[in-house]
Formats: C-alpha cells, structure tokens, sequence
C-alpha cells in the first residue's frame, strides 16, 4: 500500500543549498540590520548585485548604500568573478579592496577575503544575486550568505541567464522567497519583518516528500 503525503518522510535540504537570508533588493539590506545580526564584514559580489553587467559605474542610491554601510562600521570588499581590469576599476572608483577571477563558488577568494577584512569569519557574510556561485562559495567558506535578486539581469551573457532558469526553480523547490522591507515602514517593523523571513530560511527547515 502506498503511503500518502503526510506519511512520507520530510527531506532535509543541505545548508550549502540554500540562502542564509534573501532579499527583494540591496538596498533592504540595511546597515541596521547587518549589525542587528552581528555583522561586522561584507564580502560583495559585483556584477548583478551592485551595478548591471554591462555598467561601468554603480548608481548613486547604491554608492549611496555602501557609504551608509560604510559608516557604520562595517568592512566591505568586492569578490567577483570577473577580470581585474574591469573589476579593479570599479573597485578603485568605490574605494574598496577587491578580489577578482574569484572563480566561484570555490571557496579560496571568499576566504582571502575574510583575510583581507581582517574580521572573523562568524561576523562576514557573502552578497550576491547568483544562488550557484556567491552562496555556494559562502557557505564553504563557512560563512553566512545573502541572497539578492539581480539587477537588469537580460544584461549577463547566456551561460548566467541560462543558471538563472535552474536558480528560480531550485528556490522554488526550496520554498524560500526574498522579503521586502518596504519604504513606508518603521526601522522597528522593518527589522521585524526581516527577522521573521531569515528564520523561514533556518537549516533545519524540511520540506515534504512530492
């Protein structure tokens, strides 16, 4: 006889499959939030996260979001899969140390760069808008991650816009959706809101058999 829904076994995902957290935009990751939860260092993805793939400069509202990050107290470097010429440059506009040809999700640079932050490891977090490389590098590292969706993702060459089909549904397999902190609402309730999405993503969440 076979067992219905409810009597199968709940499957446990792996840690390294999913997001610490996941947000709509960059911008809802406020720097209250980031200390709210600890973090002292940020390792930041480039292309997608903090400008479109075929920008050369970021915007101001997100120039404006590192300087706020900035200023309270929170360390950032750029890890990027992409070549030095091009990262470095951005890099040096911001004023942030960079790691380029990361070649993630490995590991090594996202663990130069805890070095490089000068900040242990339990206080850093990888950023970045690709499920498949800045979190899975993250989560080796042994690091947190969050997750942001893309800026202007029809700028990335094929090969990434290809991952981002098998991201969106691996996400939706997982069940986990970013949250929003809307602009209307109160540090208070936005912080709230936060912190009821990041345990929706806890490791020990399982999910039903289909």
């Amino acid at each position: 006889m076979k067992p219905n829904a409810d009597e199968r076994p709940a499957r446990v995902f792996p840690q390294w499959l999913r997001p610490t957290y996941y947000f709509s935009r960059l911008h809802d990751v406020s720097p209250q939030w980031l200390q709210s939860q600890s973090l002292a260092g940020l390792l930041i993805d480039l292309d997608s996260t903090l400008k479109p793939y075929r920008q050369a400069t970021v915007a101001p509202e997100v120039l404006a979001w590192i300087r706020s990050v900035q200023a309270a107290g929170i360390r950032l470097c750029i890890v990027s899969n992409g070549g030095r010429g091009r990262v470095g440059a951005t890099a040096r506009e911001l004023g942030l140390p960079f790691l380029a040809r990361a070649l993630k999700p490995l590991p090594w640079r996202c663990r130069q760069g805890i070095r490089l932050l000068n900040v242990e490891p339990s206080a850093v977090a990888m950023l970045g808008d690709q499920l498949f490389a800045d979190v899975w590098a993250g989560w080796w590292a042994g690091i947190r991650t969050i997750l942001v969706t893309p800026l202007d993702p029809e700028q990335e060459p094929f090969v990434t816009r290809w991952k981002r089909g098998l991201e969106g549904w691996w996400l939706k397999r997982l069940g986990v959706m970013p949250v929003s902190v809307t602009e209307s609402g109160s540090g208070a309730e936005s912080l709230a809101a936060v912190g009821e999405a990041a345990s929706s993503l806890s490791p020990s969440r399982e999910l039903p058999d289909e």
